[in-house]
């Protein structure tokens, strides 16, 4: 019996996007059943001109929002990232130095990069990790392994902030395409190339189901 091609699902997705954090169970499940190539896809929504200072206002916001989806979808947001990310004096909201690992880790070990987005995550949210700093990316890459990653943030060269415009530009491109507002949202390459958007409460339902409405997007 012939094998079934393999099924690209490509993941739009911001390292600072709660909703983006609340996939990650998702995202390791489609990871890991046979037939389906999970590519990441980062937008750069919250690098660039979407960073912005992390003031009083804007904690009070984001962690009521980050209430929400724990109360919804069971990921954790603890007391730590509470107090040192949201309340850290001078912080910044900035998925730049997050994404230009992530983009890294792409060039040096490619099958690595969805294990490195979880572990950047997991460091924020749960250990109140500031993820934004590049020596707490780089210990994060290197207590994974990554270390021929996390050196290349020492000093990145231009090859590599090329490499990441590239791909922001292509995610970008992608999402107006298809119309895609926002983030977590995946793209499935279908037969001929052709994309077939779901949207990001696909990532949040029972994971057969996403499996099925992957295949489905697929055929």
């Amino acid at each position: 019996m012939p094998s079934m091609p393999t099924i690209t699902v490509t993941y739009l997705f911001d390292p600072l996007c709660g909703w983006c954090y609340a996939a990650a169970p998702a995202l390791k499940y489609l990871q890991g059943v046979e037939g389906i190539d999970v590519a990441l896809a980062p937008t750069g929504l919250f690098a660039g001109a979407g960073a912005r200072p992390m003031d009083a206002e804007f904690a009070a916001y984001a962690w009521a929002n980050d209430q929400r989806i724990q109360q919804l979808t069971g990921q954790p947001f603890t007391q730590a990232y509470r107090d040192h990310i949201l309340g850290a004096a001078n912080g910044r909201f900035d998925s730049g130095p997050a994404t230009l690992a992530l983009t890294a880790v792409a060039q040096t070990a490619p099958t690595r990069e969805l294990d490195a987005l979880h572990a950047l995550q997991h460091a924020r949210y749960v250990e109140g990790r500031d993820n934004t700093d590049p020596a707490v990316i780089a210990e994060v890459l290197n207590a994974l392994g990554l270390q021929a990653a996390a050196s290349r943030l020492h000093e990145p060269d231009d090859a590599l902030r090329a490499a990441l415009l590239e791909r922001v530009a292509a995610a970008r491109a992608t999402m107006q395409l298809l119309g895609a507002q926002g983030v977590p949202q995946l793209v499935v390459t279908g037969q001929g190339g052709a994309l077939q958007l779901l949207g990001g409460d696909a990532l949040l339902g029972p994971r057969e189901q996403l499996q099925a409405l992957v295949r489905a997007a697929a055929a």
